[in-house]
This record gives structure tokens, sequence and C-alpha cells, in this order.
């Protein structure tokens, strides 16, 4: 393996630093210099590729066997969002899906956090669409994840720009002194990228490991002001849709991830070492991350098209293709929506989308948001119950008789990024 290295740098503070002299005296610090992967070959144990090969499978599985539920997008968009609201929950972003879907039917209406999350959607459909085109990942493609992500926020103009300055994790505001882990310096980055992306590109590689690494690789890198974590999670996208091993469904490894941070953030560390061990550490928790997630949403998939069934039979759908029908099998993608997205939907007018609301409305599928007639939205309620009992039986240890929450409501220290 490879070895990683350091570079001692001198911080000079502002003379107008904030917290007395030691804030405003120079010192010397190390930023860690990752070695250079394009051309790395794991040496990955045994056990660690059984793991991998198992996690393989669980993915192929969920997109070779899960149901169609009347249109692929529907389990897609649902797995996107579950996967955005646990990547951002990481970065300390709490955020239900109940009023992620409110601010995705009425963004004009969002608040900034709904605003944010909604952005991290948006990369990761880009992410998915890069992974699906025939080019080459390019350090110009992870800059434009980077401005989707940001795209809609008072940050959009620092967006999509490598970064000029140090940056640091933990520790002080205003300088690396103190800090958990110091990336590389500015001048290195794009550098490091370039090496990245030629990993990326490559197809002798197992296609785990090599999400895996790469976006432990990106974390190490920290190439941006912020939204460094959940562009990384990006990237495990980008891999699973190139390697076709996800050519449908990319599974929620993040809400995996977001359950047991501890765990995550412990990889990422071992993984710092660039020995065979703490390659391996790494390798295998981000495997039985991305085998849990395919195995449940695979889960997931078939409970979806469950409560699609028991939706029908409430509303009493006798004719399938109906409007009524037709807005059933496109609920769970879009599940607060109004009649004018649902004529969108079903391809109806807008007297006939009505109708079958209304319909869903007596039948308690839909449920009305709000007290305000014009431009109502209507929500599906059980959808945000199913995919809430989801998160939480993935957050509850084996044998437990109470079910616990998602993850925890604040960021880990070590998690808190500084540019």
């Amino acid at each position: 393996m490879p070895e990683p290295s350091t570079q001692r740098r001198l911080w000079t503070p502002s003379l107008t630093a904030f917290g007395g002299r030691r804030s405003r005296r120079k010192f010397y610090y190390e930023a860690f210099i990752p070695p250079r992967i394009a051309e790395l070959e794991p040496s990955l144990h045994a056990d660690v590729a059984s793991v991998m090969t198992e996690a393989e499978v669980a993915v192929r599985g969920l997109n070779e066997n899960s149901p169609r539920l009347g249109a692929l997008e529907v389990l897609g968009r649902q797995l996107l969002r579950a996967e955005a609201v646990a990547s951002s929950r990481i970065e300390g972003l709490e955020m239900s899906h109940r009023r992620l879907a409110r601010a995705a039917a009425a963004p004009d209406q969002a608040d900034p956090s709904a605003r944010a999350v909604l952005g991290n959607v948006r990369a990761m459909e880009r992410a998915i669409e890069i992974g699906s085109s025939a080019g080459a990942v390019t350090v110009a493609r992870l800059m434009e994840l980077h401005r989707e992500l940001f795209r809609d926020t008072p940050d959009a103009k620092r967006a999509g720009k490598i970064r000029e300055t140090q940056n640091w994790l933990g520790g002080r505001e205003d300088s690396p002194l103190g800090a958990e882990f110091i990336p590389p310096p500015e001048d290195r980055v794009e550098g490091l990228l370039r090496d990245l992306c030629a990993f990326v590109n490559r197809d002798d590689l197992p296609t785990v490991a090599q999400a895996a690494i790469a976006h432990a690789q990106f974390e190490i890198i920290h190439p941006f002001f912020d939204g460094n974590g959940r562009i990384g999670r990006c990237l495990i996208h980008i891999v699973l849709r190139r390697r076709e091993t996800a050519p449908k469904y990319v599974p929620p490894i993040s809400l995996i991830l977001a359950t047991n941070q501890r765990a995550y953030i412990n990889g990422l560390t071992t993984y710092r070492s660039f020995s065979d061990d703490g390659m391996n550490d790494w390798v295998a928790t981000f495997a039985q991350a991305t085998r849990t997630a395919g195995e449940q949403a695979a889960a997931f998939a078939r409970e979806i098209g469950e409560l699609q069934e028991r939706w029908r039979r409430r509303a009493g759908v006798k004719r399938r293709g109906s409007a009524v029908d037709q807005l059933i099998a496109k609920l769970p993608a879009d599940p607060v929506l109004d009649v004018r997205r649902a004529a969108s939907l079903t391809k109806s007018v807008y007297e006939g989308a009505r109708l079958a609301v209304d319909r869903l409305v007596e039948a308690r599928v839909l449920y009305p948001v709000g007290s305000r007639r014009r431009d109502r939205l209507f929500e599906a309620r059980d959808l945000f119950d199913l995919v809430d009992d989801l998160e939480r039986r993935l957050a509850t240890p084996s044998g437990a008789r109470r079910r616990a929450r998602p993850a925890p409501r604040t960021r880990p220290p070590v998690a808190a990024s500084k540019s």
C-alpha cells in the first residue's frame, strides 16, 4: 500500500482574530497528504471479499427483482429522497420526509433547510445522470454537482469552485489549532481530484470496493468550502450506476451510515492509515452498509406495492388505467401534490384530476394540507409512515423492544468542517 505523508505549514492569523493573544499567534500545523490512488490495487481479505459479494448481490437483486410499482421512477425517487434526507442528517441537517415532500411540491414556500435538502436531491439526481452517461467522470463534473447542491441557497456564488484556502475538521472556528483532521493544502487539491477521477473511471476493480475507496478519498481531499460529505456520498451513486451494478435503483446507503455514525466515522478514520488492515476495515464497513441498504430497499419496494394495493381497495378501484388508479401508481414518487400536478401525472384534464383527488380524499388515501382552498396541497400520510418505519427499523438494535430514532439530532464534532 502507498503511504500518506504530511506537509508542515505556517498559520498566520488575522491581527483582528477573535479570542485574545493566543488566537493571534503564528503556529505550524501538519496538513495530511494522501497517496495517489489512480493505479491502486487494493489487497482485500477473503472475508471482506465475501461481504462485498453479498453487497453486490443485494444491490443487483434490488434492481432485478423489485416490483415495477406502476412506474420505474416511483421507487427510484423515494429511495433518492430517503438517501438525501439521511445524507443531510449526517451533516447535522434534520428534515422529515413530509416536510421535504411539501417543499418539493411548493418550492417557493420552502424554508432554507428544506431548500438545502432539495439541493441534495438535485445533486444526487445529477450524480446518477453522470454515472449513466458514457463520458468520463471529471473534476468539472464534480464541480457541477457542487453547484447543484447550493444552487438555491445564499452560498450559490461560492459553489462549484475548488477551495483556495486551507480547511479543517473539528476544533476552532478561526484556525486549525486543535483540529481533529487537516485535509491537504489548497494547492494540492486539483491534482488529487484528477487522480481520484482516474480511479473512478477504472473498470477493473470490485464495484463496492471502488465506491468505498472513492468516497473515503474524496472526504480526505475535502475540496469544497462546504458540502463535502454530501458530494462524497453522491460519488457513491456515480460509481454504482457507472459500473451498472445499480442500473435502476441506487439503495440508500447513507440511510445505513446515518444510523451508525460512529462506525462510519471510525471507518473513514481507519482508511486514512492507508494500511491493508485500515483499507479492509473501511471497505468491510461500507460493504455491510451497502448490503443492508440493498436488502432493506427491496423490502421497502414490496411494502410500497402492498400499500398501493390497500389504497386501491380503499378507493374501490375496479378499472386499471383509470385516473384514480394512475394517481395511486404515481403517489409514492409524489406524495404531496396539488390538482394540477395530479393532472400532469395522470395526463388528465383538470376536472378529471380534481375528481380523482376527491375520490382519494374520501378513501383516506390523500389528506388536505392547510386551510386554504386555492392551490391546496394533498399528502399521502401512509407513505410517510412507511418511510419513517423503515428508518426506525434500521436504527433499532437487534432484539430491542423499543424502536429507536433514525440518527442523532446533532452533528458529531469530527464531521464539522471549517474553511
